[in-house]
């Protein structure tokens, strides 16, 4: 390397660590580059196979909603290693002739996944990567990352999904995500906002995420603008005056039920429409009730109530079950955070790889983390429309039942493009198949079964 490539870049503690899909290249744990250093120096790079899962669901989740595949693979597909990453490593240690190596990498292997949008259980695929060790060794990081994460929003909104829906999916467009503010960073939010639209979810707060995903954004105004006024009605005039046709109107900074007469008078003084009204506090079902008689008594049938603070699934599906008179959920902290369980704890493990020309099925058979040799597929069962049971079987096995992953990834080239709309589509499929056991906030009685080929299970005793 030149003078000014070896120059490792300054660090700067105010750095907004925001990276472009061409800087994620060290978007990953020191050991990954140790070892590809060590197999680069020996030589050690034939083809592997890898594979990301859960070895146990979450806390408190009966099973996970795939998410994140697209924007990872755009990821995938632009990771690079630039001269500012090159210096760096080069700054640290690592061998020229390795870095040469990353500088000309760009992945070329195959990638087969879940679609998104997909309902999958613990120990099943969620991807697959085959390509040469190092570069499959390298996307470890990155794919736990991006999917671990976007996964477990998907299935945290989907759950309010069903929840709103006393169980059925046809619920989401009453769900807004309402999460930026207590969202764990700018990149979290972006990717929230995105996964709460593949698991359905009406529309977003967050401006920023509306516009790239093409999402409807949602908002209403905050106790700040109310309280901005010397009188609440004055506060309500203004924003109708000033935001005609987005007038929903949040009524609980002083006396929730006077609010509502308030908008109701701000309404007819301004002549717009009084599209609803937001309640953030409070006894949301006594409340609520008594708005709706307010404003079916003022003739305003239309007008919609939107219910928010510190909602989750428990608490919507207790409203919706005792008919609460609520149209529209904004769900934030517990829908960016899913703070009753927040972590999928998926792994990255080697399952094959080419010896002297052949494949060698390899797995880790340490108690608790044991897994299966060799590449695999999920097959699904269904019975009267509803998902019956899944088989996970080595990927050549003929058995019965629907295999789930498809091949999104060939030679570095992304086969599987998908809108939101399609993956929504899966979404509510997938949700509304899912046994009635499984829809609802409480953990079911009997889990969902899933099994081993006899193929596979022979291949570890």
């Amino acid at each position: 390397m030149s003078e000014q490539e070896s120059a490792a870049p300054a660090p700067d503690p105010n750095d907004p660590g925001l990276l472009t899909p061409a800087e994620v290249g060290l978007l990953t744990d020191q050991y990954e580059l140790a070892m590809a250093a060590s197999y680069h120096r020996r030589e050690m790079n034939q083809p592997a196979i890898f594979e990301l899962f859960a070895r146990h669901l979450p806390a408190n989740r009966d099973w996970l909603l795939a998410a994140g595949l697209g924007p990872t693979l755009r990821l995938v597909r632009e990771l690079r290693f630039g001269e500012r990453e090159l210096a760096y490593l080069n700054s640290v240690g690592f061998a020229d002739d390795f870095l040469d190596y990353l500088s000309r990498f760009r992945f070329a292997g195959e990638v087969h996944a879940l679609p998104e949008g997909t309902a999958c259980f613990a120990n099943e695929p969620l991807l697959r990567v085959v390509g040469p060790r190092i570069d499959a060794q390298l996307l470890e990081t990155l794919l736990l990352n991006q999917i671990n994460f976007q996964t477990m929003v998907a299935t945290k909104a989907a759950r309010v999904v069903l929840a709103a829906g006393s169980g059925e999916p046809g619920a989401g467009e009453r769900v807004i995500d309402f999460s930026p503010r207590r969202d764990h960073g700018t990149d979290a939010a972006m990717k929230v906002a995105r996964s709460s639209a593949v698991a359905g979810c009406g529309g977003t707060s967050n401006v920023a995420a509306a516009m790239r995903y093409g999402l409807r954004p949602v908002g209403t105004m905050a106790h700040s603008y109310v309280m901005s006024f010397h009188r609440e009605q004055d506060a309500f005039r203004a924003f109708m005056e000033d935001s005609p046709g987005n007038t929903v109107i949040l009524v609980d900074t002083y006396d929730t039920l006077e609010g509502v007469r308030n908008a109701i008078s701000a309404s007819r003084a301004t002549g717009e429409p009084l599209n609803g009204v937001r309640i953030d506090s409070g006894d949301l079902l006594e409340l609520s009730r008594s708005a709706r008689s307010l404003l079916d008594e003022a003739g305003m049938r239309e007008a919609l109530i939107v219910a928010s603070g510190d909602l989750e699934e428990h608490r919507i599906a207790e409203l919706v079950g005792v008919g609460a008179p609520i149209d529209r959920w904004g769900v934030g902290t517990e829908l960016g955070t899913s703070r009753d369980s927040p972590v999928v704890n998926g792994v990255y493990k080697l399952v094959a790889d080419m010896t002297d020309g052949e494949w060698r099925g390899v797995w880790k058979r340490s108690p608790e983390k044991a897994t299966h040799p060799g590449p695999k597929q999920v097959f699904r069962r269904f019975q009267d429309g509803r998902m019956a049971g899944d088989l996970i079987a080595a990927e050549d096995e003929d058995v019965d039942g629907e295999p789930l992953l498809v091949p999104v990834m060939q030679q570095g080239k992304i086969l599987h493009v998908e809108s939101l709309d399609e993956i929504r589509a899966r979404t509510a499929s997938q949700l509304a198949s899912l046994p009635d056991g499984l829809r609802r906030p409480e953990p079911a009685r009997e889990p969902y079964p899933v099994t081993y080929s006899e193929r596979l299970q022979r291949a570890v005793t």
